[in-house]
């Protein structure tokens, strides 16, 4: 399997497959409050057999080519991942998210690991745009979208249920000719 190097840190970036169900899992437990906090992620992955499932169809997703899904690893443990929760290339739009667990907070690694899929996206796929769609009280999650150059194109007023609470959710797009400008993205600190 492959691992991309997120820096001098040691942290790789590498996909995540369903035979890592176990590993997930743990990981999972060990930030399951912190990252339920505005994703459904914890909810969705509650054992060992929704565990393999989620990865599977990630996996399925990949075979079809409308998704992906990478974990991050730091000092051999699993911290977190990227995704493109859905992939349409012949639209040529991705929809790219995150989690991490809190050990991981503050060092950049969801920022570093988006620019690897984000450049992957743009430069292998041919996607053209990408969206970042994150609850507007994610406020970590809205710092990476700007990390990554992007641009807040709208809020959607109350479209997520979450948990009994209604969220109004931002919608954040990088567009390919702005990534391979230099301007944004892959060249930001």
């Amino acid at each position: 399997m492959y691992a991309v190097s997120l820096g001098d840190d040691g942290a790789l970036l590498r996909p995540l497959e369903p035979w890592q169900a176990e590993e997930f899992l743990t990981h999972i437990e060990r930030g399951r409050e912190f990252i339920g906090q505005h994703i459904a992620l914890p909810d969705a992955v509650t054992d060992l057999e929704s565990s393999r499932a989620f990865l599977r169809s990630y996996a399925e997703k990949a075979a079809a080519d409308t998704g992906r899904i990478h974990g991050i690893w730091l000092g051999g443990t699993l911290v977190g991942g990227v995704l493109f929760r859905t992939m349409d290339v012949q639209q040529g739009v991705a929809e790219a998210g995150c989690w991490l667990e809190p050990s991981a907070v503050g060092s950049g690694l969801v920022t570093r690991a988006a620019r690897v899929i984000i450049d992957w996206a743009f430069e292998e796929r041919g996607i053209h745009r990408v969206e970042w769609v994150v609850s507007a009280e994610n406020q970590p999650s809205i710092a990476v979208a700007r990390r990554l150059g992007m641009t807040r194109d709208g809020v959607l007023r109350q479209r997520y249920s979450y948990r009994g609470k209604r969220h109004d959710m931002e919608i954040w797009s990088i567009l390919a000719p702005e990534w391979r400008s230099g301007a944004t993205g892959r060249h930001a600190s």
